[in-house]
């Protein structure tokens, strides 16, 4: 279980702006209207080597405001999975009473905080911070989310709280996770791969709340299942337990080294589907498309064909993935899962000599030469593979600001045209040639 950092504080003291910066993206959103953030939301930093996950949370106050007990029980599940919380306020505003009434809830906790005092953009406002002094929650940290200032010193703080030495499992076993939205049938598809009722199944969506997992072995591999609960998207649901097994499923994601994007054939392929295929891409990892509920479907010789097209069609980004049509409540075409899992972890592990790589390089540049991007040219000189799960390939280029995203989805082809990365994404990171 990774690393978690909970963002916690009054409506509109900026701690969506704080996430943003953490993360690198405009995940969250910002907006001067109080309320902006109603749910949790997740992502990934990293600082001095050290990664972490980060939770945004809409803003307590003491008042009557729409969807405030909703709001409330979000904290409170963001502040039970979080290692750390950041109490953030605001610097220009000072104390308020929303802020005492945070801090006796954080009291509660029993969980380090730190305190972050927004919208301190310059040296006149500084001595500010020592206002929240009364909150009795230790040394408060000065920062402007807006412009950058003291977000080196706020990481600093929370990276002193986490362990040195991550405890790494040792497991020969691959480590598949089943993921998709609610009831597409994924605990239904556990039962049928265990061949008897590990997890409660049932028709209604969310019966799945935590993480399970299960190990078993097949054609003498060893696997390991991971069932999870069905992503919903934020913002259209509001019972905590749904939202709790949102986090469940992304840590489950997180650690497995394949991951099963569970469609149902009889409903069609919806943008929610889209939505949880994003959390794949975002952990870079390994993927099959399992299209479930075969047996509803009239089907001719073409069927198949088809519904794998379409597959194709709306999951452009995931093109590597193999396709496999089952059925898990008549255990139909199960068997075909495996050679595909198979097959996805051993590219996921796949490593390439830097000669070989070279010479595909040589060769891509070669027939089709990068155009004219930022007033230059990029001329690539060397490539090597640094790293395995995903495989990723360090390249040398003059100026990496001369390369269009397009050329590295070009090149991103070819290297799959000489090598069978069937199942897993490749990585390519540009390198400045000194």
């Amino acid at each position: 279980m990774s690393f978690k950092v909970a963002i916690v504080g009054h409506p509109n003291v900026g701690k969506s702006s704080l996430f943003n910066r953490l993360i690198g993206q405009r995940k969250a959103i910002t907006h001067d209207e109080y309320g902006s953030t109603r749910d949790r939301i997740y992502g990934n930093s990293e600082w001095l080597t050290k990664q972490f996950s980060v939770i945004d949370t809409g803003g307590i106050e003491i008042s009557d405001a729409p969807f405030l007990q909703e709001i409330k029980e979000q904290v409170y599940i963001a502040l039970d999975e979080a290692d750390v919380i950041v109490m953030m306020v605001d610097g220009q505003l000072g104390p308020i009473e929303s802020d005492y009434y945070i801090a006796n809830i954080l009291y509660k906790s029993d969980k380090p905080v730190i305190v972050a005092v927004n919208k301190i953009d310059d040296k006149i406002h500084q001595s500010n911070a020592f206002e929240f002094y009364t909150l009795g929650l230790g040394d408060p940290i000065a920062i402007s989310s807006h412009h950058g200032i003291g977000i080196g010193d706020l990481l600093d703080e929370i990276v002193k709280y986490m362990p040195e030495v991550s405890d790494i499992r040792v497991d020969d076993s691959i480590n598949f996770a089943i993921v998709g939205r609610p009831n597409v049938g994924k605990s239904s598809l556990t039962n049928a791969i265990l061949r008897e009722n590990r997890v409660i199944v049932s028709d209604q969506s969310g019966t799945t709340r935590d993480a399970i997992d299960t190990t078993f072995t097949k054609n003498r591999q060893k696997y390991t299942v991971v069932d999870t609960a069905g992503i919903k998207k934020r913002g259209r649901i509001y019972e905590s337990t749904d939202k709790y097994s949102v986090l469940r499923a992304l840590e489950a994601l997180e650690r497995a080294d394949v991951a099963l994007l569970v469609l149902d054939a009889d409903e069609g392929i919806i943008n929610q589907d889209k939505h949880v295929a994003g959390y794949i891409m975002d952990y870079f990892k390994a993927c099959v498309i399992v299209v479930n509920k075969w047996d509803k479907i009239d089907k001719d010789d073409r069927t198949m064909k088809r519904f794998e097209d379409k597959v194709r069609e709306e999951f452009k980004f995931l093109d590597f993935a193999e396709v496999v049509f089952i059925s898990s409540k008549y255990s139909e075409r199960i068997d075909t899962i495996f050679p595909a899992i198979d097959k996805a972890y051993e590219n996921f592990n796949k490593e390439l000599s830097t000669s070989i790589l070279n010479e595909v390089l040589l060769e891509a540049t070669m027939t089709n030469p990068p155009n004219i991007f930022n007033r230059g040219r990029a001329n690539f000189s060397y490539i090597t593979q640094i790293g395995i799960k995903p495989p990723s390939f360090l390249v040398f280029v003059n100026n990496p600001e001369y390369v269009h995203f397009s050329y590295l989805r070009y090149l991103n082809n070819e290297f799959r045209k000489h090598f069978d990365f069937t199942g897993t994404p490749i990585k390519f990171n540009l390198r400045e040639k000194e």
